[in-house]
């Protein structure tokens, strides 16, 4: 069953990813929690998320803008390796709050709730005319860079700061999914050299099946993404970003994710 379940997961998610820059990670991880431990699920979602990565710079790689790459990618890189090195040397924050739905209890964490709010912010800036005129500039590309690398090694979530940013940078629609994927692999590469120990303490030797399983249908998920790219025009791409922007950000300031 839980072949069946990762299966399907990751190929929808990795459909979704290849338009918006972010989402399977997150999709993908709640997901293995429910058949791993927490240190097993993040250490399967990362090579699959990995993995994906290198199939989809081949497909798009090429589209990347150098200079984006570069002004982007360079501080995101540095942030990522200290959000990781904090997530591994400071003890678990307490919940911002916690609250009860569903017949359980849902925990709400102070890095995620702030996260959600500043990805909410940045979603409207799409969707709200006046905002959606706006570009930031390129001297605003480090910062972005940083902020998403930072959360990315602290929580597992850069992609959706990053598509943020990038959205607004004044590229092309294959240029953005070119850059998103490459600053991703760079950013994947750093905190999973980080994360390491834990994955050996995770025992992901004794998963591999699951990890190949999940990572073919990611791969099969980006080939049909890849083909679907030319029908989706670049107003299209942002409304997609900004919808996935607050459907995610309303998961992570509930702690549903």
């Amino acid at each position: 069953m839980e072949f069946f379940v990762i299966a399907i997961t990751a190929f929808l998610a990795a459909i979704l990813t290849f338009f918006s820059g972010f989402g399977l990670g997150t999709i993908l991880t709640p997901v293995f929690m429910i058949f791993f431990p927490v240190e097993a699920a993040i250490a399967l979602t990362g090579i699959v998320h990995f993995s994906n990565n290198i199939f989809k710079i081949a497909l798009v790689g090429k589209g990347a803008d150098k200079s984006t790459v570069l002004r982007f990618g360079i501080p995101a890189v540095i942030a990522a390796f200290a959000g990781a090195w904090i997530l591994l040397n400071i003890p678990d924050a307490k919940p911002l709050f916690i609250y009860e739905m569903a017949g359980r209890n849902w925990e709400v964490y102070p890095v995620k709730f702030l996260i959600s709010i500043l990805l909410i912010c940045f979603a409207l800036m799409d969707l709200i005319p006046f905002f959606a005129r706006l570009q930031f500039g390129k001297d605003k590309l480090p910062l972005g860079g940083i902020l998403s690398g930072f959360f990315g090694g602290l929580s597992g979530n850069q992609g959706a700061l990053r598509a943020a940013f990038l959205i607004k940078a004044g590229l092309s629609k294959e240029a953005f999914i070119g850059t998103a994927v490459v600053v991703s692999t760079m950013v994947d590469f750093t905190r999973l050299g980080v994360y390491s120990t834990r994955f050996v303490e995770s025992g992901l030797t004794e998963n591999i099946p699951i990890v190949i399983c999940g990572t073919l249908a990611a791969i099969a998920g980006a080939f049909l993404g890849n083909k679907l790219l030319k029908k989706i025009t670049l107003h299209s791409l942002q409304v997609i970003v900004a919808i996935m922007l607050i459907l995610l950000s309303v998961a992570l300031g509930m702690g549903l994710i």
